[in-house]
């Protein structure tokens, strides 16, 4: 009898699976469990999305998207974000050369391919603003002219949900600009152990010379073009409709998702697909992707919040209320 399990690929994802697993491979030389994170990093890399990365601190949210970034041949900029933060020091500005006699514009950190922001939720709106260009159409306009990334270019910004003090809400029409919202609880006790041994045996977060580099600007580009062309059927397109259509007519939230979040769950989806080696994707991949697609464009009533539910809540009851295509 044949093995159902067994499939052709009309796509070869050999060389994806394998840099997929090397970056792993070379991450966890240093990171001890945060499998979820990782691989939802990885995924928005396929993907070309940006990533929000919410937990609190001391849970590695820095220090994976780091070395996540050693992984990658490419450009690289860290910018701390403080409630003085200008958008002059995210984007650069003009600065006058005696010698030409004429301006001539710095370029400021956000021009690299990946860029980890930290504590995105310390700058003022002001700042803030000088993100909506630049996440979505991947470009900075300053003094009339614009200025476009080089691809890949990938945002991954953290917060920490319990320190309010000092920080500002991030708009909702930049939150929906994340492709996914991770959510990064504390290890296991068995990971707590393996973390003291490491750190015990000199494994710790001052020795990122242990990662190198197995990816170029140019594989994740290619990567990216592949993950473009997994197969979608019409009815896992239709289930992705309604997952996203049913958080617009329900009583538990008072803002639904947006056709942006029906693409970024497409999207997220054929990432995991190809991770898996598979040129298609599943109603399984749908609901893997759907909480850290959904869980930040959705606001939950006032009626909600006071009972203590969360966004992965509802979307759990979305996901049992809809029937998976088969």
């Amino acid at each position: 009898m044949e093995n159902p399990e067994v499939f052709t690929t009309r796509i070869d994802l050999s060389q994806l699976q394998a840099a997929v697993e090397q970056v792993r491979s070379e991450v966890h030389k240093i990171i001890v469990g945060q499998h979820q994170m990782l691989d939802l990093l990885v995924a928005a890399l396929l993907a070309n999305g940006h990533v929000l990365i919410e937990g609190v601190p001391g849970v590695a949210k820095t220090l994976t998207a780091k070395l996540l970034a050693r992984t990658v041949s490419a450009g690289f900029a860290r910018i701390q974000f403080t409630p003085d933060l200008m958008p002059s020091d995210i984007l650069g500005t003009s600065v006058f050369n005696p010698k030409t006699t004429d301006f001539e514009f710095k370029e400021g950190p956000v021009f690299s391919n990946l860029t980890l922001i930290d504590e995105v939720n310390r700058a003022p709106a002001k700042t803030q603003s000088a993100l909506f260009e630049v996440m979505e159409e991947r470009q900075a306009t300053v003094d009339g002219t614009t200025y476009p990334m080089a691809a890949p270019f990938i945002v991954f910004a953290t917060q920490n949900p319990l320190e309010h003090e000092g920080t500002y809400r991030l708009p909702e029409a930049q939150l929906d600009r994340f492709l996914f919202k991770i959510e990064v609880g504390y290890p296991s006790l068995e990971e707590e152990v393996e973390i003291l041994s490491g750190h015990h045996a000199g494994r710790d977060a001052s020795h990122l010379d242990l990662v190198q580099p197995v990816l170029t600007a140019e594989a994740i580009t290619a990567y990216q073009a592949q993950v473009r062309q997994v197969h979608v059927e019409p009815p896992v397109l239709r289930y992705v409709a309604q997952v996203v259509g049913h958080t617009r007519d329900n009583s538990d939230l008072y803002l639904g998702a947006s056709p942006r979040a029906s693409v970024a769950l497409m999207t997220a989806a054929k990432a995991f697909a190809a991770m898996r080696g598979r040129d298609f994707i599943t109603p399984e991949d749908v609901q893997e992707v759907a909480y850290p697609v959904l869980r930040h464009r959705l606001i939950l009533t006032p009626e909600q919040e006071m009972e203590g539910h969360r966004t992965d809540d509802v979307i759990r009851r979305i996901l049992e209320r809809i029937e998976v295509p088969r």
